[in-house]
């Protein structure tokens, strides 16, 4: 057996790899799916989007934001922080009145990075559309390894605040020790003109920062997958991880009992058990059920 290809992590899989381990080993996943029709929606999203540019078009993925926005608002325990003792059993759950969402984005470098899209509570469909432009904008225009090296930094400098000294001092050590491990920033002159560049043509760090709440639109990055996350790791603190599937056409019962053709887009939704029961969910569908039985709201949102 032979290695074909081996590449030691970069400050971004650092990140990813520490943060999904904290997350499988600390919280105990509740996951549940949910399978909307959503035909009545695409067809109102259709008719919102007829003759307008590409530009002034509403994504599915903003669509659905707007829609899982009101879901949450229904089911305000899902849009909460989690701290936990477990030596010591206390726990609190605190619970934000606004809607920041954890949003993962794909870069034209090919890159993942999660953007906090704030305040979406606050806004319609078309502030939205625009706030994730500007967003993916600035991504595409920052340098990753630095911005992914802020990000790293913030968390440790958290944990610091938590009185977790070891974990920061490991931190420090993995990433800064010379070797091929060693992870390196901008410097020097190349570090000021980097922090030169004004905050509107870049990331900061209030753009990546902590979300209330994750959503991810799996179905944006394979949008020809006919099938459904079963698997979703919440991001401590928060206590609710949301992921979208691709619209697919499945045969399907209607009120007649006659088995039709209806498009379905499942949801994946994961809660920390520590926190959340299954009744604070069920809000949640609750609210998206009445909206995708009468999908016409998304005009009103618009």
């Amino acid at each position: 057996m032979a290695i074909i290809k081996s590449f030691n992590f970069g400050i971004a899989r650092k990140i990813v790899a520490n943060m999904t381990t904290e997350s499988w080993e600390a919280i105990p996943h509740g996951i549940v799916t949910y399978e909307p029709q959503v035909d009545g929606f695409l067809k109102v999203l259709k008719e919102i989007n007829a003759g307008k540019d590409k530009s002034e078009k509403i994504s599915i993925n903003t669509a659905m934001l707007r829609v899982c926005v009101e879901g949450i608002k229904a089911a305000p325990l899902m849009n909460s922080h989690i701290e936990f003792d477990s030596k010591l059993v206390r726990g609190t759950v605190n619970t934000f009145d606004n809607i920041d969402i954890s949003m993962p984005v794909i870069l034209e470098s090919g890159e993942m990075m999660t953007l906090n899209m704030h305040d979406f509570d606050k806004k319609n469909l078309r502030e939205m559309r625009d706030d994730i432009a500007e967003q993916v904008r600035k991504a595409n225009n920052s340098d990753m390894n630095e911005t992914m090296y802020q990000v790293s930094l913030m968390y440790t400098l958290d944990g610091l605040k938590k009185g977790h000294l070891m974990q920061a001092l490991r931190r420090l050590y993995g990433s800064k020790m010379p070797g091929k491990h060693h992870v390196s920033n901008l410097k020097g002159k190349a570090k000021k003109e980097y922090y030169a560049i004004p905050t509107t043509e870049r990331l900061t760090r209030h753009d990546i920062e902590q979300g209330t709440i994750t959503i991810t639109n799996l179905g944006s990055i394979c949008r020809n997958w006919d099938g459904i996350c079963t698997m979703l790791e919440i991001i401590p603190p928060q206590v609710c991880a949301i992921a979208i599937a691709s619209a697919t056409k499945q045969p399907v019962v209607n009120a007649d009992g006659e088995i039709v053709v209806a498009t379905k887009m499942p949801l994946t939704i994961a809660f920390d058990h520590r926190a959340l029961d299954m009744d604070s969910v069920v809000p949640f569908i609750n609210k998206l059920n009445e909206f995708f039985a009468n999908p016409e709201i998304l005009k009103e949102w618009y």
